[in-house]
């Protein structure tokens, strides 16, 4: 059974749409100008803003009118409570499975968090199992989260195929340790100079089906 490595924010989910709902209602919650959302996705960064340089940062802005605790709320069950997984995702990892694949999310980020997307969507009964930096103790690119993925599903990696939509932290990290891989582009073009993903493909299930139609001679 051949390893399929998937990222979680904005591969198989749609995380920034996610947190983009999530704070247009905590400003409606606390009385906030709506103009603000524009601040809050740029400060978010699409995630990749630290949840507590984050939390500071708002705490900042809101000091008087938001308590602290409920910002920390808000970043930790925000995204994670809007969460949905896209059927076609959903039918493309179902094939996936039924094909043979061994399907493992490589996620960087928080446990607590990360699991509540995987829950909420259902994608813990679709997937064989999970990988997240903060209990791998590696995040994305480095080697090591890879290769416990690859230990947890019990398959080498040199066989397997990366698809997530970070240049650096996916298609980087597949780089490093020589797996082929699928780029989401979700829209944008491929910039960087000295690497480059196996595929590109303008979404998820795209990618997913590129990979399983991919013949085994074809494969690393």
């Amino acid at each position: 059974m051949p390893l399929l490595m998937l990222d979680l924010d904005n591969t198989l989910i749609d995380r920034d749409a996610a947190f983009g709902k999530a704070v247009r209602e905590f400003l409606s919650a606390h009385g906030l100008p709506p103009t603000d959302v524009t601040w809050l996705l740029s400060a978010d960064a699409s995630g990749y803003t630290p949840r507590q340089a984050l939390a500071r940062t708002m705490t900042e802005r809101y000091d008087g009118t938001v308590p602290a605790d409920a910002i920390l709320t808000f970043l930790d069950r925000g995204a994670a409570d809007h969460v949905t997984l896209a059927e076609p995702t959903r039918d493309a990892l179902t094939k996936a499975v039924a094909a043979g694949w061994t399907c493992v999310i490589v996620t960087n980020g928080r446990v607590s968090q990360q699991e509540l997307k995987i829950r909420n969507t259902g994608l813990d009964m679709l997937v064989h199992g999970w990988v997240i930096s903060e209990s791998a103790g590696h995040k994305k690119p480095a080697p090591e989260i890879f290769h416990a993925a690859a230990a947890k599903a019990g398959q080498p990696l040199h066989s397997s195929w990366l698809i997530g939509d970070s240049a650096p932290a996916d298609i980087g990290g597949a780089v490093r340790v020589d797996a082929c891989s699928v780029w989401v582009s979700n829209g944008r073009t491929w910039t960087e100079p000295t690497y480059r993903p196996t595929h590109i493909a303008v979404d998820t299930a795209s990618a997913i089906h590129h990979v399983i139609g991919t013949p085994k001679t074809a494969r690393p």
